[in-house]
């Protein structure tokens, strides 16, 4: 789920397709720092439930995942941030680029908001103030998509 100044968004984490749209969300509960659990109302197929929002406000997503794939962020030229992608719970530069980590992701025109894995590891979400990029893994192939927030 996505929250903008433009609404909520709900997006499929494997296609990157959106699934639901509120681009009118009650003043309430329009942004996640109106509670203590950095949540807002679920919309489309999760309507009635609570999802909790990592980014602008706070909260963060998983920097691991079970198999060993661990992100960090750095920022060699501030305030420009990159996102590395490090396999074999290896710390990033631990091998060599490509081999076991990647740069992946370098903020150059917009805010870095949040980063991170799904609770399965399956899907990798990075949010700038200004686009969302989904990747996906499968055991057999990968699927990346990028969609604008």
């Amino acid at each position: 789920m996505v929250v903008s100044r433009d609404g909520h968004g709900l997006f499929d984490a494997v296609t990157g397709e959106k699934i639901a749209r509120d681009r009118d969300p009650d003043p309430e509960d329009s942004t996640p720092d109106a509670v203590a659990d950095l949540s807002c109302p679920g919309l489309g197929p999760v309507a009635g439930s609570r999802v909790r929002i990592a980014g602008l406000f706070g909260g963060g997503l998983h920097t691991t995942t079970a198999d060993s794939w661990t992100l960090e962020v750095v920022s060699p030229a501030w305030p420009n941030e990159r996102v590395l992608l490090s396999h074999d719970g290896g710390m990033p530069h631990s091998g060599p680029h490509g081999e076991r980590w990647w740069h992946i992701f370098h903020s150059y025109y917009s805010e870095l908001r949040a980063f991170g894995f799904s609770p399965s590891g399956q899907t990798l979400a990075i949010a700038t103030s200004s686009d969302l990029s989904l990747w996906t893994r499968r055991t057999d192939h990968s699927h990346s998509s990028s969609v604008e927030a």
